[in-house]
């Protein structure tokens, strides 16, 4: 059985949101204040973490930077703030998805699952399973280790980076919008998330370009979307 972690100080929303999960038929622990919430996270094995942004003490931005730096399991944050600074903020610091409040029970299940069937998928699909390595340029990627490797230096990558980047090197030379490569790395419906992609393109380039502002693997097409250049 999944297990999932809820570290969320509104008594009432955590509430339905365990009850809605568990007759998903999910595991799930509640954690109703951030320190409790960290430690749960990096000492306990779970497969998935909802974590509310606006917490007493410790805010959500800094238990999704310590988690990520520990682990690789999705992160869903979600807050009551709309604003695209703390979305785009989120989503560099690790964070997998992010939903604003108020949602509805049923969309924030659906992301859950979506995720987790995602993440199951990138550990045994024919990615993982399949040997052998791409080599562009100068960035050697390992399909079957997950590893990707700057003129023979390890670069770390997050696993929504790793997963971006191989597919646009095993399609190289072809242009995907924001949509499509939304919907090809999350699987999620991508109206309202460009900022996602966006996002994670700046977090890649910054690992494997010698110039970000000027980069010569992944371009981005004015107007359409990027492209990875061989």
């Amino acid at each position: 059985m999944k297990r999932i972690l809820i570290i969320e100080d509104d008594q009432v929303i955590v509430e339905v949101e365990k009850d809605y999960l568990e007759a998903s038929g999910y595991e799930v622990e509640i954690a109703i204040s951030g320190e409790v919430g960290l430690k749960k996270a990096l000492e306990e094995e779970y497969d998935l973490i909802i974590l509310d942004l606006m917490l007493p003490n410790i805010n959500g931005f800094e238990i999704c930077r310590h988690v990520r730096q520990a682990k690789n399991i999705p992160i869903l944050m979600v807050s009551a703030k709309r604003e695209e600074i703390d979305k785009i903020r989120g989503l560099g610091l690790g964070a997998d998805d992010y939903v604003t409040k108020p949602f509805s029970v049923g969309e924030l299940v659906a992301r859950v699952k979506a995720h987790l069937a995602r993440y199951d998928r990138l550990m045994t699909d024919n990615f993982a399973r399949q040997k052998g390595e791409i080599t562009i340029r100068g960035i050697r990627i390992d399909k079957l280790s997950r590893k990707v490797f700057v003129n023979e230096t390890e670069i770390p990558f997050t696993s929504k980076e790793f997963d971006l980047l191989l597919f646009l090197a095993i399609h190289p030379n072809q242009v995907f919008s924001k949509d499509e490569l939304f919907e090809k790395i999350w699987g999620l419906d991508s109206i309202g998330d460009n900022a996602t992609v966006t996002v994670f393109i700046g977090k890649i380039r910054e690992k494997i370009e010698t110039n970000p502002s000027k980069p010569q693997y992944i371009e981005t097409i004015w107007g359409v979307g990027y492209r990875f250049n061989v």
